[in-house]
């Protein structure tokens, strides 16, 4: 029997499944992070949007104590980006991407050059007794470099420190309703515990596959973006079911793990700026196709997410604020023509998102645009 073929729409509904997209799940919001491996974080509110288009009655507050808590952190991970992970996570991913972080240490453009030949072993010494003593902003950090290695650029130890400590941004940043400057210490400090000693990245790639499955071994790159994971889902290909995609790609998933009907009907979702799940696969067919992505990337003006429409990138979304009225409108730019019906579901669940992400507003309005 020859190797099964999964369809673009079959990969659709697999990964919304894994993604908790297909539909709300009650689990809390720390055990939602933990599944999906992190959610991406640099803009501070992000994450917030994330798990509401995930979670039955997410609460803003729900998550917020979590990071005042210190049960999740924001901290440099996966692809050298700021994630929102669990502090377990912090611990066990922080180390298995010290590749990644080296590389963009050594390709810098104007920080790579200053630090050449520099014995960093005595700067990362002095900013882990700054950062032990408190959190620090950059300014704060750089000052006190500059004043302890004056013949140096500090900017550039500073951006050493970055890549090669393992930092979190501590609240109130992140805080839902709240604004604060980057503050950071290291993780240690912050979560009283060490980095693993020896993490698997043979398990956290298959909870990656858990997550964003059925996936090449060209998507686990992407979304790591680790070197030599090709042997690595090699040693794990016994563990593997394999299958092909329309393109004769091998792909690879969990045996037991959710591949729902393709029919199965996909509710309009509204994603943030940066979502991973649009963000974590080589080959991003499965969510955008090829002829629309330059229409996706080609949208202007301010851009807060993304709005998916039967599982499918459809649009984007912003919003806008009327400071006479106190209204809130959510703008949804189409990339192609919507029919009247996804133009009605995509309202409703537009005015759903209103009510959570303007709930201060005087006023609920969605308005659409036509393409661009």
């Amino acid at each position: 029997m020859g190797v099964e073929v999964l369809s673009r729409r079959a990969l659709n509904r697999a990964t919304l499944e894994r993604q908790l997209l297909l539909r709300r799940t009650g689990i809390p919001a720390l055990d939602a992070v933990e599944h999906l491996v992190g959610l991406q974080a640099q803009i501070p509110l992000n994450p917030y949007t994330a798990l509401w288009s995930r979670l039955e009655r997410f609460r803003p507050d729900e998550l917020a104590e979590l990071l005042v808590e210190r049960r999740v952190v924001r901290t440099v991970v996966m692809r050298a980006t700021l994630h929102l992970v669990s502090s377990d996570d912090c611990l066990l991913l922080r180390p298995l991407v010290q590749p990644v972080l080296d590389a963009e240490l050594g390709r810098h453009r104007d920080f790579s050059p200053a630090l050449r030949g520099i014995d960093l072993d005595p700067v990362l010494a002095f900013a882990r007794s700054l950062f032990a003593a408190r959190p620090r902003t950059g300014g704060e950090l750089r000052a006190a470099l500059a004043e302890r290695f004056p013949g140096d650029d500090a900017a550039g130890l500073a951006y050493a420190c970055r890549c090669l400590l393992a930092l979190v941004q501590v609240p109130p940043r992140g805080v839902w309703g709240r604004t604060a400057q980057v503050s950071s210490t290291t993780a240690e400090a912050w979560l009283g515990r060490p980095l693993a000693a020896d993490p698997s990245l043979e398990n956290v790639v298959l909870r990656y596959i858990a997550a964003f499955g059925p996936v090449a071994v060209a998507d686990v790159a992407t979304w790591s973006r680790l070197p030599g994971l090709r042997a690595v889902v090699e040693r794990l290909r016994p563990r593997l079911r394999t299958f092909r995609d329309e393109r004769g790609r091998e792909l690879f998933d969990l045996p037991d793990a959710p591949r729902p009907d393709p029919d199965t009907p996909a509710p309009p979702r509204f994603l943030p700026e940066y979502d991973n799940v649009l963000l974590s696969h080589a080959d991003r067919s499965r969510f955008v196709s090829t002829a629309e992505r330059p229409q996706a990337s080609g949208v202007t003006g301010p851009v807060h997410g993304t709005v998916l429409s039967d599982g499918f990138l459809c649009g984007s979304w912003r919003l806008e604020r009327d400071r006479d009225t106190g209204s809130a409108t959510l703008v949804v730019t189409q990339l192609g023509r919507l029919s009247k019906r996804a133009i009605a579901a995509v309202g409703a669940e537009g005015r759903r998102f209103l009510r959570f992400a303007a709930a201060e507003a005087g006023g609920h309005d969605v308005r659409f645009e036509a393409p661009q």
